[in-house]
């Protein structure tokens, strides 16, 4: 009886050590949920657009990761939550080649569940393009698939998270302080229940960039990019298979900086040559929702033009005035909104975003 006894336990460590041996698993395995542009090639991924997000489902008690950026990307990391909260359980940064990062860690975990894990890119395009080679953990199970639910938003610093984590409107920007899970967009798809993409990049406006930055390359031509960074390849809407339930435009204060500004033809021809891409990408019914910046009459002249000489079905328009947010505690770095301000932002929308949805309100607050 003794030696059965010995022996069942050789059988169960044998099958606890087959267990928790670890496994490399590429970064394009069907079984991860990949949200936002991406581009695979082999097992890596690579992309460099803000709040790009990897769902990964595991087994055991830590998942690593292989990966590679081409600068200095800052990522945030949920365990175990149904969604993105506005702040995460991990974060790090990635700023070299084939490296190898512990994601989360977590002994207490029990292996014989999956956990869910959620892994972000919290700063920008500009930042560094981030290459996911594979996971490394005991298995992976299947991620949940793209929610029923997912926005699209268009937009600048505003949307890119610049200096949300900043309580200093004085404070210079920094990588570590940009956050895009904390803007007026992640909050709102929160709220919804919903996926989302951003296509924003600091500076860039309809017309005209920041300090006359990059001439003659806009956010109508970002737009149909795969990449932030790079105008190849291309970026296809039916190579991802999924129509988002609204775009959101949140442009115009980049094109009125520093005291110029670009003809007022220029920004409307502009202005629906990008909606017009939206429409091309989605369908002619598809929605879209364009937000003008608090703060100048100049930038709702341009807007209210745009709508004025537009022609496309479904284009809905909202205005944020001066006080949708104060200029002294609700401002982070380089007098962008924090989070606070951010939270404003997003209870101003909320109601428009459900009418053109059709989405219902729910009682409950945003975070």
């Amino acid at each position: 009886m003794k030696g059965k006894i010995i022996l069942a336990c050789l059988l169960l460590a044998a099958l606890s050590a087959s267990r928790v041996a670890a496994g490399e698993f590429p970064a394009s395995d069907a079984r991860i949920t990949w949200v936002g542009r991406t581009a695979a090639q082999g097992g890596d991924v690579s992309f460099d657009w803000s709040g790009v997000y990897a769902i990964v489902e595991f087994y055991g008690n830590e998942l690593k990761l292989r990966a590679s950026d081409s600068g200095k990307d800052y990522f945030s990391v949920w365990l175990d939550d149904n969604d993105m909260t506005a702040r995460p359980r991990w974060t790090f940064c990635l700023s070299s080649r084939d490296t190898t990062v512990t994601v989360c860690e977590a002994p207490y975990l029990d292996h014989s569940v999956p956990h869910r894990a959620i892994i972000q890119k919290r700063t920008e395009g500009e930042q560094g393009c981030a290459t996911f080679h594979a996971f490394i953990a005991d298995d992976l199970g299947q991620a949940r698939p793209l929610r029923e639910r997912v926005i699209e938003f268009v937009g600048d610093s505003y949307t890119c998270g610049y200096g949300t984590l900043s309580h200093n409107a004085r404070d210079p920007f920094t990588p570590e302080t940009e956050d895009c899970n904390l803007t007026y967009a992640a909050i709102l798809a929160r709220y919804f229940n919903a996926d989302y993409w951003l296509i924003a990049h600091s500076g860039m406006g309809v017309a005209r960039n920041y300090g006359d930055k990059f001439s003659g390359w806009y956010m109508p031509d970002r737009y149909l990019q795969t990449f932030d960074e790079k105008k190849q390849p291309a970026w296809s809407a039916k190579q991802y298979g999924v129509t988002p339930a609204l775009t959101v435009i949140y442009l115009a204060t980049n094109d009125v900086s520093g005291q110029k500004q670009p003809t007022r033809e220029a920004f409307i021809q502009n202005y629906l040559r990008l909606i017009r891409e939206a429409k091309d990408n989605y369908g002619a019914d598809h929605p879209v929702l364009c937000i003008v910046p608090k703060g100048r009459d100049l930038m709702f002249d341009y807007i209210k033009g745009a709508m004025l000489q537009n022609k496309m079905k479904n284009v809905n328009y909202m205005v944020l005035t001066g006080k949708v947010h104060d200029s002294a505690g609700e401002l982070g770095a380089s007098f962008h909104p924090n989070y606070q301000g951010q939270l404003k932002k997003a209870y101003a929308i909320l109601p428009y975003v459900s009418t053109i949805t059709g989405w219902s309100l729910e009682a409950k607050v945003l975070e």
